[in-house]
């Protein structure tokens, strides 16, 4: 009997071991995707406060007709010329100036002849005045008649200066150096005096009209350098580099806002081009901080929100949500949810998911390096 019991277990060992080996074993788990990795790096990043607004001139200048009634004979600049200070930019007829001119001049000679005379009557008045030869009244009047010839000459004189200067204003010149901005003005027209007949930019300067919340006026002082960004610049252009001139005393009462005038560096070639009137971007350079920092390709958006993908021990990512601030270049700054020790996925990010297996592209080793 005991012998049965014996063959019996013998059988049920062989049997349970049959079955053992027919079994198949389960398989190693397969990495869902091969990565690069890298590791947080501190950087200098500068704090900036962003703005919008438009390019404008620093002082327009009006030049305007002097005198009226004049033709309009030669125009010799027109819009986009650069001039100079005092640089003729056109002039009007003088014929009828020389002629009112001539007049006066001979006006201004027969005044002389009658003062002359007048003052040599005057002159014997006084001489006669306590001989009884003339009366008090005569006297009296020789010496008026000398006051009256000499306010005469004086008159005429004014008027022939008022002539010389119609026919300095006939010319009619630059206030200052720049660059003309509108011309209104054509050959042969008649204008009346006080018309506008060009616009000249000042010193040809520029400056950047920006927008500024009233909640950051008292981050933004006089002096502090600002990249500006016009709208003719392409994504890869080098921006302007202005100063803030002047910080505007009133905030608009709807928009919140104050315009804080930005000057901007004179382009003496026209390259690039920027003109009054654009609009333009811009950054106030507040100064830097360290920040950590990682690839742009490490952080994944989904939901509206910002993820990274941490690698584990155990050749598994953590799907971790982070809160994202400024970019610079190709990094992104991380404010919250990654640590300096942290690996994280680099390349293939996007195509991961929580708890995902990964193998680290043997060739790349993680970045460890901080920068200083």
């Amino acid at each position: 009997m005991q012998n049965v019991l014996a063959a019996s277990l013998l059988s049920l060992v062989c049997l349970q071991a049959d079955i053992a080996q027919a079994q198949p074993t389960s398989p190693a788990v397969r990495p869902a995707l091969t990565i690069s990795v890298a590791k947080p790096q501190w950087l200098s990043m500068g704090v900036t406060i962003r703005a919008n607004g438009n390019i404008a001139a620093w002082q327009e200048a009006s030049v305007g007709s002097q005198v009226g009634g004049l033709r309009m004979a030669d125009v010799r600049v027109n819009v986009g010329d650069v001039v100079k200070r005092d640089q003729v930019l056109a002039m009007f007829a003088t014929d009828t100036v020389l002629a009112d001119l001539a007049v006066q001049k001979a006006q201004e000679a027969e005044a002389i002849a009658a003062l002359a005379e007048a003052q040599a009557n005057a002159g014997r008045a006084r001489s006669l005045k306590n001989s009884g030869a003339l009366s008090a009244q005569q006297i009296s009047q020789y010496l008026t008649a000398e006051q009256t010839a000499k306010a005469r000459l004086e008159a005429v004189r004014a008027q022939l200066q008022v002539q010389n200067l119609r026919l300095q204003y006939a010319e009619v010149r630059a206030p200052d150096d720049g660059v003309i901005s509108a011309r209104q003005v054509s050959v042969g027209a008649v204008v009346p005096v006080g018309t506008e007949l060009f616009k000249m930019v000042r010193q040809r300067r520029l400056e950047w009209r920006a927008d500024v919340v009233s909640e950051e006026l008292d981050r933004i002082r006089v002096g502090m350098p600002v990249r500006v960004h016009p709208a003719s610049f392409g994504k890869e252009a080098t921006p302007l580099m202005g100063k803030v001139r002047v910080i505007g005393p009133t905030v608009d009462m709807q928009a919140r806002t104050a315009v804080v005038y930005v000057d901007l560096p004179r382009i003496e070639n026209d390259t690039p081009v920027v003109r009054a009137g654009m609009f333009a971007s811009g950054e106030f350079e507040l100064g830097n901080t360290r920040v950590l920092t990682l690839p742009q390709e490490s952080v994944v958006m989904r939901d509206g929100f910002s993820y990274v993908f941490k690698v584990r021990d155990t050749a598994r990512v953590s799907q971790v949500r982070v809160e994202v601030g400024r970019r610079l270049n190709t990094r992104v700054e991380i404010l919250k949810g990654v640590e300096e020790s942290d690996v994280i996925a680099e390349s293939g990010a996007g195509f991961l998911n929580n708890d995902d297996a990964i193998a680290i592209d043997s060739t790349q080793s993680p970045t460890t390096s901080v920068a200083k």
